[in-house]
């Protein structure tokens, strides 16, 4: 009988042990032990702190990794950081002695407390995992895609620089309840280029951290951390493409005040000289940033020289016609007649009392008087080209203080 009931027992006995390493493999795990350690009992939804009277204190930062996309017309600045939080969950919290030394675990981030700062697009990739040491100090480090409106001011291009905001703030705690500090020094912040590895059009030169605290009702307060992002343009692209030939087109027209006035190749010059300026206008049309707020200074002094060549070919064609048609009243536009001739008829009568007797008696201008219509033609042409070289001095010398500038910023 004893006999009999000591093979039951080792029969028990080896049923249960083989019960145990089929289905009982994970009973001794570390990590298994310490996980549920951490999830019984724990409540999600609430506030990680043993006393409700301590605010919690989440600390960030954020790292740049490249530039995306500047939409300077719809004033959006798209870019791709390494965004890292930092806080203490005093219920995540073990002794590393009772689970073989084990100072940290991932954890789901379904499963525990989250803070949350900002609003996901959903173009960020999803991290599901955080990471939590023994101390209950929880990591939530993750790359995202921030989207950011940002007032652009192109009115410096090529040469510009944009400061752009990012906000991270408490949507729905105060500040007596959840704080927002930084992880690193301010200075560490602004001068951390480690990650940055975008060589496109765009150079990251600082990031700006400031704290600040804001009241809708004058009785809850709200932390937030705006990261000014400040970036540079590299203008190598439209110093070639752009400034160069604008530069050139130029040049040229001011030679092409040294060919005489009353000459058809000066005419024939200047129309080529126009034709290549509505061929590069239509070149780089696209080039130039498109926006609603503001146009670039180069644009308006392109604008100006082409209003200038328009101006000096108008009194060029005029001298020629003077030159050889001596008919003027019948050779000579209405719209000429009345915006130019008119104003040049001023300043004769001021040089010649004869030319301003024959006017009042309405007389026609007779031959003799061509000569004074020339002298005007080569008085404008004069002030023409003072006016070309005034424009194009400003402009080399804007050019070279944005250049200026951008280089010392």
């Amino acid at each position: 009988c004893l006999l009999g009931q000591a093979e039951w027992l080792f029969f028990c006995l080896g049923v249960v042990k083989k019960l145990s390493n089929n289905t009982g493999r994970f009973a001794n795990a570390t990590l298994v032990r310490l996980n549920e350690h951490l999830s019984a009992g724990y409540k999600k939804g609430v506030r990680p702190v043993r006393d409700w009277r301590q605010s919690t204190t989440v600390a960030i930062d954020l790292m740049v990794y490249a530039i995306l996309n500047v939409d300077e017309k719809n004033q959006v600045l798209t870019t791709y950081v390494w965004y890292r939080q930092q806080w203490t969950d005093e219920f995540l919290a073990w002794d590393p002695e009772e689970f073989d030394e084990v100072k940290q675990i991932s954890i789901p981030t379904a499963n525990i407390w989250i803070f949350v700062d900002f609003v996901d697009v959903g173009k960020s990739p999803d991290i599901p995992y955080i990471y939590v040491g023994h101390t209950g100090l929880v990591r939530n480090y993750k790359p995202i895609q921030v989207v950011t409106a940002c007032s652009l001011n192109i009115y410096n291009f090529p040469y510009d620089v944009q400061k752009c905001s990012l906000t991270f703030q408490s949507w729905l705690h105060t500040t007596k309840d959840i704080n927002i500090t930084l992880m690193r020094t301010p200075e560490e912040v602004m001068n951390d280029k480690s990650v940055f590895m975008n060589q496109g059009e765009w150079e990251l030169l600082h990031v700006r951290s400031k704290y600040n605290e804001f009241s809708i009702d004058n009785d809850d307060y709200y932390a937030e951390m705006k990261f000014h992002v400040v970036i540079r343009r590299r203008p190598l692209f439209y110093t070639v493409n752009l400034l160069l030939p604008s530069v050139f087109l130029m040049v040229m027209d001011i030679v092409g005040f040294y060919l005489p006035p009353d000459s058809g190749e000066r005419v024939s010059f200047k129309i080529t000289l126009l034709l290549g300026y509505s061929v590069f206008l239509i070149i780089v049309s696209d080039t130039l940033p498109a926006t609603a707020i503001g146009t670039p200074l180069i644009g308006v002094y392109f604008v100006v020289c082409m209003a200038l060549l328009v101006m000096s070919l108008t009194e060029s064609v005029l001298i020629v016609r003077l030159v050889h048609k001596q008919d003027l009243q019948s050779r000579v536009p209405q719209w000429v007649k009345h915006l130019v001739l008119e104003k040049a008829t001023v300043l004769l009568c001021i040089r010649n009392k004869k030319f301003c007797s024959i006017l009042s008696q309405g007389s026609d201008l007779p031959r003799e008087i061509a000569k004074e219509w020339l002298q005007v033609g080569y008085v404008l042409d004069v002030l023409l080209f003072r006016i070309y070289l005034l424009t194009v001095l400003a402009y080399s010398i804007t050019l070279g203080t944005l250049w200026y500038i951008w280089q010392n910023v």
